[in-house]
């Protein structure tokens, strides 16, 4: 099948428990060999492009790992020592309680320098190479910025969200993104009243509309928080720190009951437990799926012809036969195998212990 593994032995529920615990050991090992000398020397390079980084631990390490913020720097469109002055600034602007402030430099100094389709390369690797070097928990991992960086919160927080507890845009920009993504995090926007550079200040609460009408209509997600801070202009005088202990809050659910995708222009193959064929995802495509008990409903799949449901003992009992519907329609019924090739391609996609998978089905809409 094309997207799905070939069939091959069944593995036990232990079989699968005992796979996933070695592969994640010698993933770790590789991660070890071959990304600390990238870590040590606080730059990474990938397809051409350099992300020079910097970071600072607060706090005790808590026993499941630390949390991480991932913090973008302002500028944008603008010379090279502006930018390199704007990501200076940012190093010193927040400190979480507990956590990694990772502060990393944009490849670029062009206006989109934070929502470019690398970033979430970038972004993937960091996450992956500090789960293993710094004991990073994957539940925990956060985003912010200000300014130009607001504007990557906007666009990356969407169409990232699976890999993110919480979110925090400060001072930001839309531009065309769409919150519809953000069902299973926490998402806080902060911008001054006077801030009307770009409107900044009337499309953060048009935002605000649109993920209120998303709660009243889903009311087990969009959980958010939007504030706008009287007399400040752009620069909100760090009042917008609070942020940090509002998402501190949050801790990511892997395996979420109910997913909405949206395929932004940077498009992903991936999202929670839901995948698509090799070369099918495009700008646009709307899956709305969700999960109770052994039933699988799918609502909703604009522009999408066929759709990978992946599973673990974590979300349901793979003991058991699985249905999944669409409107009245079986798509599927019956036992889903576990697969060894199924646990290594979903730690090798994202090297996320947190959200690996052994059993997938690939359905025809």
């Amino acid at each position: 099948m094309d997207g799905a593994v070939a069939q091959e032995a069944s593995l036990s529920k232990t079989d699968a428990e005992k796979i996933t615990t070695e592969l994640v050991a010698k993933h770790a090992e590789k991660v070890r060999e071959s990304r600390s000398a990238e870590m040590k020397a606080k730059v990474i390079e990938l397809d051409g492009k350099s992300m020079p980084f910097f970071y600072k631990v607060f706090g005790e390490k808590p026993k499941d790992g630390r949390s991480l913020f991932i913090s973008m720097h302002g500028g944008g469109g603008a010379p090279k020592q502006v930018n390199d002055s704007q990501w200076e600034n940012q190093k010193r602007l927040y400190q979480p309680k507990e956590g990694i402030y990772f502060v990393p430099r944009a490849p670029t100094d062009t206006w989109n320098l934070w929502h470019q389709g690398h970033i979430d390369d970038f972004y993937d690797r960091i996450i992956e190479n500090l789960i293993v070097l710094e004991d990073l928990n994957p539940n925990k991992v956060y985003i912010m910025g200000y300014s130009a960086g607001g504007d990557g919160v906007y666009q990356l927080a969407p169409r990232m969200a699976d890999r993110l507890a919480a979110a925090a845009m400060m001072a930001g920009h839309p531009n065309e993104a769409k919150p519809l993504g953000l069902r299973n995090i926490g998402f806080t926007a902060h911008c001054g009243a006077l801030d009307a550079g770009f409107k900044r200040n009337e499309v953060i609460l048009e935002w605000g509309k649109q993920l209120a009408e998303l709660q009243k209509n889903d009311p087990e997600g969009y959980k958010h928080h939007v504030e706008v801070h009287k007399g400040r202009g752009h620069w909100m005088n760090l009042e917008d720190k609070v942020a940090v202990p509002w998402m501190a809050k949050f801790t990511r659910d892997p395996f979420p009951k109910k997913i909405v995708w949206y395929q932004d222009d940077r498009t992903h193959d991936r999202f929670y437990w839901l995948a698509l064929p090799k070369g099918d995802a495009k700008k646009g495509q709307e899956i709305v799926v969700s999960r109770d008990g052994q039933v699988i409903t799918v609502e909703k799949t604009d522009g999408v012809e066929s759709l990978i449901v992946r599973l673990n003992d974590s979300m349901l009992d793979l003991d058991k036969p699985v249905k999944i519907l669409i409107g009245e329609k079986v798509l599927f019924e019956g036992k889903v195998e576990r697969q060894k090739a199924v646990i290594e391609k979903t730690l090798e996609e994202r090297g996320d212990p947190a959200s690996v998978y052994c059993a997938e089905i690939e359905v025809k809409l």
